[in-house]
């Protein structure tokens, strides 16, 4: 399931960015008990104008994976992001290296 979570994942772009959330690094942790999801991410910025919007794509895109009941997001700011949290194709497609 949680491979499945990630696809999902990566089909929602910030607004900004033109990379997926999760090779952005923004989601931090995906924790899976018994068809619930909780899920920990971040924002690039406290000012991000996707702050409203990123929570409610993940919470919408993940509750639609087979076998998900429940879907919490928790946005956190601990540790902040950075773009040492990107993958390594993010860094590619950014020109951040």
């Amino acid at each position: 399931m949680k491979q499945e979570i990630i696809k999902e994942l990566q089909t929602i772009y910030d607004p900004e960015i033109p990379v997926n959330i999760y090779d952005l690094g923004l989601v931090y942790e995906i924790n899976i008990d018994s068809g619930n999801v909780d899920i920990k991410m971040t924002l690039t910025s406290p000012m991000c104008p996707a702050a409203q919007y990123l929570p409610e794509a993940v919470r919408q895109k993940v509750t639609a994976v087979k076998g998900v009941k429940k879907v919490d997001v928790e946005i956190v700011w601990d540790p902040p992001w950075s773009y040492g949290l990107m993958s390594e194709a993010a860094k590619l497609e950014l020109g951040v290296y």
